[in-house]
């Protein structure tokens, strides 16, 4: 016999060896193999369902976190609005105290200054009558250097303030 046709004995042992060892494989291997690959499904499976309730669970805190951060945002304009009324406020209240300061100041220099010009007409009125009683000094002795224009005048004055306390008293 050639190589390429074997003899009947060596068909009929290696049909025989081949049925026993797959008899043997079909009844111990193949439940093993079987039950590996399916405790691997299995595995998989159940990881497949860890990754989904995990990605369910991202996307889940994914949302809260975005409604947290909205919160936030919405806190910060809220605090920011706040902020800038506040100082809006706190400006307005600066003006206005500042305005009322300025108009006190400048009523305080209105008052000072009409003070002083009051002290400055009644020391000219004392200066000026000063100096009215000094000419009338002068000129009242020159005039009265004699006792007939001294009665004269005694006279005419004493006339003068009859007619004004009747004038008063009408």
């Amino acid at each position: 016999m050639g190589l390429l046709q074997p003899e009947s004995g060596l068909v009929f042992w290696m049909l025989l060896s081949f049925a026993v060892v797959f008899v043997l494989v079909a009844k111990y291997g193949f439940p093993v193999i079987l039950r590996a690959i399916d405790s691997r499904k299995e595995y998989i499976d159940s990881s497949l369902d860890a990754a989904k309730k995990a990605e369910r669970k991202l996307d889940g805190i994914r949302a809260e976190g975005e409604a947290l951060r909205e919160a936030a945002e919405a806190r910060q304009r809220e605090i920011l609005q706040d902020a800038a009324e506040t100082r809006e406020r706190i400006v307005q209240e600066a003006k206005r105290k500042a305005d009322a300061e300025g108009q006190r100041i400048v009523a305080a220099a209105r008052q000072q200054a009409v003070a002083e010009r009051e002290a400055i007409l009644q020391d000219a009125r004392q200066q000026v009558a000063l100096l009215a009683v000094a000419i009338s000094e002068k000129l009242l002795r020159e005039k009265l250097a004699d006792e007939t224009s001294q009665t004269q005048l005694a006279e005419r004055l004493f006339d003068e303030f009859e007619q004004h306390q009747n004038t008063e008293r009408s």
